[in-house]
């Protein structure tokens, strides 16, 4: 209950400082229990690259950040190797590691860099480890990539490729805030006005991320919410039966590890509520940020303005529990 307790109370101290965003709060601190990389997608100016920093801030760890552009090199972000005339003979190049080298990368404005930026992410987000002039670095633990893009600004911005995309855990969205939340923004940003900006002094351990993370092990899923899971990610693929209307909006389904995603995110939900068994209510909370990003939608689908949440809406309509 303890290690519980240090983490709940990590997410209210985000929450201080990210007003207005609990369930953005929550996703943070749910894709840091189940060790993945997160999405965040919103206008700008709504507090996406302020949650992360915030996160930082309470946790003992080291947090790197890269502003994507289009000129960026893949070097500029994984490292490169150098030489050394100082150094013996044997040992003239070395390896300088890039900001991926962090605990917590902040990947500002992610869909501005080309595709040779993006290809070399994938192997640091899939296997916590970069290659380069033909040894294999590994990269340190925890390791979560935080990554951030607006969805007006098309001008300078790539498309993220899919097989990327797949690996992010979750994909946000952050909405704007309600009225008493600007309110209580407004307040809370003129009272930071002036002050030098300060790590929490009673940052969690990283070595109590790892013993949640253990803890998550523990919980339990009937078979009949396995299936439930299951199910979800089925009904994206051919033939799609149940629904005549997935059938002409999806094109390609979700991959196997959308089930992955959502068993840890859905059992991560469970232990933050504290429970030690999953509930089909835990999935389709977060049946939305796992799947809207892992599925590419018809044509048709765009010309009648159908989004991947409306798609997820229709999942969670059809899709019913067995038993």
């Amino acid at each position: 209950m303890t290690i519980l307790n240090d983490i709940r109370k990590l997410q209210d101290k985000v929450s201080e400082n990210v007003v207005g965003q609990r369930d953005v709060v929550q996703s943070l601190i749910i894709g840091l229990l189940a060790d993945g990389h997160l999405l965040l997608e919103g206008l700008p100016g709504l507090a996406k690259t302020r949650a992360v920093k915030s996160l930082a801030k309470h946790l003992a760890v080291e947090m790197s950040r890269v502003q994507f552009t289009p000129d960026l090199l893949p070097s500029d972000v994984t490292g490169t190797v150098v030489y050394d005339e100082k150094a013996n003979a044997e040992n003239r190049f070395r390896f300088d590691g890039g900001p991926i080298f962090a605990n917590l990368v902040l990947v500002d404005e992610i869909n501005r860099a080309p595709a040779k930026v993006q290809a070399a992410l994938l192997e640091a987000m899939e296997e916590r480890q970069v290659t380069a002039g033909g040894a294999t670095h590994r990269l340190p633990q925890p390791f979560m990539v935080l990554a951030t893009q607006n969805p007006i600004e098309q001008e300078g911005t790539y498309p993220l490729p899919e097989a990327q995309l797949d690996r992010f855990l979750m994909h946000v969205y952050v909405d704007y805030p309600d009225r008493d939340a600007e309110l209580d923004i407004l307040r809370l940003v003129r009272g930071e006005e002036g002050t030098a900006p300060r790590a929490d002094a009673d940052r969690l351990a990283a070595e109590t991320v790892f013993a949640a993370r253990g803890e998550l092990r523990n919980v339990t899923m009937a078979p009949a919410v396995e299936q439930y899971l299951v199910d979800l990610v089925l009904a994206t693929r051919p033939p799609r039966e149940l629904d005549p209307s997935l059938a002409s909006w999806i094109e390609v389904g979700a991959s196997p590890r959308a089930t992955l995603a959502l068993d840890k995110c859905a059992r991560a939900r469970a232990w933050l509520a504290g429970r030690t068994h999953v509930t089909p209510d835990d999935v389709r909370s977060v049946a939305h940020a796992v799947l809207r990003h892992r599925l590419r939608l018809r044509y048709e689908a765009d010309a009648e303005g159908v989004t991947a949440n409306r798609v997820v809406d229709r999942l969670l309509d059809v899709v019913a529990v067995a038993g």
